[in-house]
C-alpha cells in the first residue's frame, strides 16, 4: 500500500500502482474533472503516471501558476505537432510555458511563416486537441534519442548535453518530443487556441547562433476565457506606457542619442523629480544621507566588488584613458562607490548604523531585441540606498525598510503584492560569491524579518543576487500583471571584499554587515508600471500639472492669471490654456492630457469671483470659490501621503 499524505496533513491509504488522477477521483469527482498537474515530495509528476512510493501529494488547477505553467507547457506540444503537419521539413528547437501562454522557436528552413498561416495552425491545434490524446513519458537510451533526432541539430546539441539515462520523451497522438515532463492528462483539456506572434530569436539566445522564428500562442479550458484575455490586452494597448508616455509628452527615445537611452521631457521630468522628493523626504525622516557618485568607476573597482567577473563581458567595455594606462567602466552598480564612500573615514559601532541613499544612474547593456520602453533600458536611474550596520542591528534595520517600502507601494495604490525572498541555488554554488556561513546568515535574517512583519512569502531558490540572497515586492497592477519592483537584499560579502571596518565597544575592528534596497527598483521601469497601472491618471500629488485653467474668451485672461497665482500660493501646479480655440477643444484637449482639475472661466465666474470646476473623467463639479477649491486639494494630497 501506498501512504499519500495530502496537503491538509491527512494521510490515505492507497493500493501500489495508484495514479495521481486515481487518489484525484476518491477525494472528490470536481478535483479529478480540474486536476491539471500534481506534485509527489516537491516533484511533478503525470497525474496518469503509478506514483513511486508513499509521499507527500498535491494537486494544481488551473487558478494556481503550476496548473497554468503545465497546461500551456502541454498546449506547446499540440503548437508543435500542427507546425510538423504544415511543415515537416522544419526543425523544431525548444517549446516551454511564459507568463502568459507559450512559444516554439522553429526553424522553418526554405519555408515562410507569417500573419498569415496562423489561423490554419489554430484549427489544427483544435483539431488536434478534439482527440483527447493521453500525454505519455517514457526513457530512452542517448543513443537511441540521437538517432531519433539525427536529423535536427539543435535537438541533437541538447541531447548531447544530458547523461545517458536522465533523457524522457514525451508521446502524444503520433508526435514525440524531447521533454522533461509536466503535463495535462490529455489534450481534450484544452478547448481553445489563439497564435498572438512570430518574432525572430536567436537559438539559446546567442547573437551568433541560427536565428529562429518564435510563435508565441495561448489557450485555455474554457472558450470564454480567451475572449475575455484578448479584452485585456486591448485594455493593455490603451494603457502601454509607451502610447501614453508620447501622449502625455514625459518621454521619447533617439536613435541618435542610441537605443535603451531614455530623454525625459520636461513634464516626464516634473513627475519624476516629484517621485524622488516624495522618496527623500521619507528617507530623510527615516535617517538616511545623500551621496553622489560618479557615472564611471575605475575597472579595478568592480573586480574588487565581483561585478566586473560576473557580468563583465556581457556588459558595456571599459573605456581606456587616452595615456592608455587606465581603465574605466561605466557603472553597473551603485554599491562599491557606496562602500568607497564607508571607507573614506574611521566607523566607530557608536556610528552605526549608516545609510547612504542616492538616486544613481546605472548603465547595463541589454541587447537590442530585449529592450522595450522604459521597461527594459541600457541606462537607468535606482532609487538606491546602503546601509551598513552591526550583525546585532541587521534584524532591526531590515525589518525598517520594509516598513518604507510597504508605505511606497501602498501610497502609489499598489495594494495587490506578493512577496518573495529570493535565496541561493544550492545545487549552483559557483553562481555566488562569499562563504556559505555568511549566506546562511543572510538567509535566516530575511527570512526572519519577513515573519515578523507578518509577511505572507514564497521561496524560490536561485533568485538571489550573486552576492546576496534578497527580499522582492512583486506588485500587481490594474491589469492583473505581475511587476517586480522594490527589492531589499542582505550582504556580508562586499563588506569583506571591500575590507570595510569599525571599532567596535572593544576596541577591536569588526566587519559591518550591508543592506542594500531600492523601493521604487529604477525610476524608468516604476514610470512605467505606475503609468500602466493608472492608466495616466496619476495621483494628484504627483500629476506634472494637477489643474488646466480654460478662460472661455481672451477678455477673461486677467481673472484667469489672477487665479493661477492664487493656486500657485497654495502650491498648486496650474496653467493656463489661452489658445484662440473654442472651450469645447480646450476640455477635450485636457481630458486628453489626463489633466485632474479644469477651471472654466467665463463671464458669470469673473463677475462672482467664483470657479467653475470639472474633474477628468467625472465631469462639472459645480461653482467653488478658491479658497474652497484650494482647500479640496490639499486635503485629497495629504490624505494620499499619510504621514510615513
Amino acid at each position: 500500500m501506498l501512504d499519500i499524505t495530502l496537503p491538509d496533513g491527512s494521510v490515505r491509504n492507497y493500493p501500489k500502482g495508484s495514479t495521481a488522477k486515481n487518489i484525484a477521483e476518491s477525494i472528490s469527482h470536481g478535483l479529478a474533472k480540474n486536476a491539471l498537474t500534481a506534485k509527489w515530495n516537491n516533484k511533478t509528476v503525470e497525474l496518469n503516471d503509478p506514483l513511486p512510493d508513499s509521499g507527500n501529494l498535491e494537486f494544481f488547477t488551473w487558478d494556481q501558476p503550476e496548473g497554468k505553467e503545465c497546461f500551456w507547457h502541454s498546449s506547446a506540444h499540440v503548437l508543435a505537432q500542427s507546425i510538423l503537419h504544415f511543415y515537416p521539413n522544419a526543425l523544431l528547437t525548444i517549446g516551454p510555458s511564459i507568463e502568459n501562454g507559450f512559444y516554439y522557436d522553429v526553424d522553418f528552413g526554405d519555408s515562410i511563416f507569417g500573419e498569415n498561416d496562423f489561423k490554419k495552425l489554430e484549427d489544427k491545434m483544435i483539431e488536434f486537441a478534439r482527440q483527447k490524446s493521453e500525454f505519455k513519458m517514457r526513457s530512452v537510451s542517448k543513443k537511441d534519442a540521437l538517432n531519433l533526432f539525427k536529423n535536427n541539430p539543435f535537438k541533437t546539441e541538447l541531447i548531447e548535453n544530458l547523461e545517458d539515462g536522465t533523457i524522457t520523451f514525451c508521446d502524444h497522438s503520433d508526435f514525440t518530443d524531447l521533454c522533461r515532463g509536466g503535463h495535462i492528462p490529455n489534450t481534450g483539456m484544452i478547448k481553445t487556441f489563439k497564435v498572438m506572434s512570430v518574432a525572430g530569436a536567436y537559438w539559446r539566445g546567442d547573437e551568433k547562433k541560427p536565428q529562429l522564428s518564435r510563435v508565441y500562442g495561448i489557450s485555455f479550458p474554457k472558450k470564454s476565457m480567451l475572449g475575455e484575455y484578448l479584452e485585456l490586452l486591448e485594455e493593455a494597448k490603451k494603457r502601454d506606457h509607451r502610447k501614453l508616455g508620447k501622449e502625455l509628452e514625459l518621454f521619447t527615445f533617439s536613435k541618435r542619442v542610441g537605443q535603451g537611452l531614455p530623454l525625459w521631457l520636461p513634464r516626464g521630468t516634473a513627475l519624476r523629480e516629484r517621485l524622488e522628493q516624495f522618496l527623500k523626504k521619507v528617507q530623510s525622516k527615516a535617517g538616511y544621507q545623500g551621496v553622489i557618485t560618479p557615472h564611471i568607476g575605475n575597472k579595478e573597482l568592480y573586480i574588487c566588488s565581483g561585478h566586473y567577473d560576473k557580468y563583465g563581458k556581457d556588459s558595456f567595455q571599459p573605456i581606456t584613458a587616452p595615456g592608455g594606462d587606465e581603465e574605466y567602466l561605466l557603472k553597473p552598480m551603485n554599491c562599491p562607490h557606496h562602500c568607497e564612500i564607508y571607507k573614506s573615514s574611521p566607523r566607530s559601532y557608536k556610528d552605526l548604523p549608516i545609510r547612504f541613499s542616492e538616486f544613481g544612474t546605472v548603465y547595463r547593456y541589454e541587447q537590442s531585441g530585449e529592450l522595450h520602453g522604459l521597461t527594459r533600458v541600457r541606462g537607468f536611474t535606482q532609487d538606491d540606498a546602503h546601509i551598513f550596520c552591526t550583525s546585532n542591528q541587521l534584524q532591526e534595520e531590515f525589518e525598517k525598510v520594509i516598513d518604507l517600502v510597504l508605505y511606497v507601494i501602498k501610497t502609489l495604490d499598489f495594494n495587490d503584492f506578493q512577496v518573495q525572498i529570493s535565496l541561493r541555488d544550492p545545487k549552483k554554488p559557483e553562481k555566488y560569491i562569499g562563504s556559505v556561513d555568511n549566506w546562511d546568515k543572510a538567509e535566516t535574517a530575511i527570512i526572519e524579518s519577513a515573519e515578523n512583519k507578518g509577511l505572507k512569502t514564497e521561496i524560490e531558490y536561485g533568485e538571489a543576487a550573486f552576492y546576496g540572497p534578497k527580499l522582492d515586492f512583486m506588485v500587481k497592477d490594474a491589469l492583473d500583471r505581475s511587476w517586480q519592483l522594490g527589492t531589499i537584499q542582505v550582504d556580508y560579502n562586499l563588506p569583506e571584499r571591500f575590507n570595510l571596518e569599525y571599532k567596535g565597544s572593544d576596541n577591536n575592528q569588526h566587519r559591518p554587515v550591508m543592506i542594500h534596497r531600492a523601493p521604487f527598483g529604477s525610476m524608468e521601469r516604476f514610470v512605467a508600471v505606475l503609468l500602466e497601472h493608472c492608466a495616466g491618471n496619476f495621483p494628484l500629488w504627483l500629476t506634472p500639472d494637477q489643474v488646466t485653467i480654460l478662460p472661455i474668451s481672451e477678455k477673461f485672461q486677467e481673472y484667469a492669471e489672477e487665479v493661477a497665482s492664487l493656486l500657485e500660493m497654495s502650491d498648486i501646479r496650474a496653467l493656463i490654456d489661452d489658445r484662440n480655440e473654442k472651450i469645447g477643444r480646450k476640455i477635450r484637449d485636457a481630458e486628453i492630457r489626463k489633466v485632474p482639475f479644469m477651471i472654466i472661466i467665463g463671464e458669470k465666474e469673473v463677475k462672482e469671483k467664483t470657479l467653475s470646476i470639472r474633474r477628468h473623467g467625472q465631469g462639472d463639479l459645480g461653482e467653488f470659490d478658491a479658497a474652497s477649491f484650494c482647500a479640496l486639494i490639499q486635503k485629497e494630497v495629504e490624505e494620499a501621503l499619510a504621514a510615513f
